[in-house]
């Protein structure tokens, strides 16, 4: 009894002065029980100017491949809980984009989106994956918008969850921000990054403060990273003029309440591509597939199964 009482203050003594690092290790525990039950394995890619880190899943040989791809400052993790409703019946693959993650950043590496575009495109090649559907939200929306848009060959189909890429009518709570000189990404202790979280859902899933510490903390230690990773991908060329090009079948999800980029947007989308299905739910913010992973992977199910 006095051995483990002694191992428990042990604990907690190391818990205490080395906050956060418990939240560290109890986020990637986490994602990687979350992982092995879903049944997707991490798996480093190697493609031309870097190695990719992924979680990968299914049949190896399934007929159908989906591609995943995260948004601006997140990483592969955010699409665990949406994955699991595919991984028995697809072959899945979400990647870690370059400078996110355990995807290594590398200054001046190039992270525009025609050049993030054309990684995805060596990813699929490495993979043994001809033709695929791929899912974005945010960022990676945009970065999917471009791939349907200019390697048409290669996509199925296309989904995108409040995507970046256009010009919104309405100005967003983010790009007021963003006016004042200020980008709420880029954060430089606990209490920023509190409200930026706050901001990117409007239903968030319960999460350990540990683990939320954790996490501003390593948003802190990328801070010069994710501010060159922003500056390539804002300066890339709109979608606007090359939307017409999308002629796969294409759905779009937005949260009414997503305060990064305003639903106004799509309008500007369902006008340039022709064959787009459209869905719009209220009390959801910027990132659907985890407010409510159930849902949205409900509707895409749909979706697909209109595919075959």
């Amino acid at each position: 009894m006095l051995l483990l009482f002694v191992a428990l203050a042990v604990f907690v003594a190391w818990s205490w002065l080395s906050y956060p690092a418990v939240g560290h290790w109890l986020y990637d525990l986490n994602m990687a029980i979350e992982a092995k039950l879903y049944k997707l394995h991490k798996i480093e890619v190697p493609i031309a100017e870097m190695t990719v880190s992924t979680w990968q899943g299914g049949p190896y040989e399934a007929a159908s491949a989906i591609l995943m791809l995260h948004g601006y400052s997140g990483d592969k993790n955010l699409w665990l809980r949406f994955s699991r409703h595919f991984v028995r019946e697809y072959r899945i693959i979400i990647p870690d984009l370059a400078g996110h993650g355990e995807t290594g950043f590398k200054a001046g590496g190039g992270y525009d989106i025609a050049v993030q575009a054309k990684r995805m495109i060596q990813l699929l090649d490495v993979c043994g994956v001809e033709k695929v559907h791929v899912i974005g939200n945010s960022m990676g929306g945009y970065i999917a918008a471009w791939l349907a848009a200019t390697y048409p060959e290669r996509i199925a189909s296309l989904a995108l969850i409040d995507p970046a890429g256009v010009t919104a009518p309405e100005v967003s709570d983010m790009e007021r921000h963003l006016a004042r000189g200020h980008n709420p990404f880029l954060i430089n202790s606990r209490e920023e990054f509190q409200q930026f979280y706050a901001m990117t859902m409007a239903s968030p899933p319960w999460v350990p403060k540990p683990v939320l510490d954790a996490i501003a903390q390593r948003y802190e230690n990328q801070r010069d990273e994710l501010e060159e990773i922003f500056r390539d991908f804002r300066a890339s060329p709109p979608m606007e003029p090359k939307l017409p090009d999308i002629k796969c079948p294409a759905l779009l999800l937005w949260g009414r309440k997503d305060r990064l980029i305003d639903v106004s947007s799509v309008p500007i989308w369902s006008k340039g591509i022709a064959n787009l299905q459209v869905d719009v739910w209220d009390h959801v913010g910027h990132m659907p597939m985890v407010e409510q992973p159930g849902d949205t992977a409900r509707l895409y199910r749909e979706f697909l199964g209109k595919q075959k």
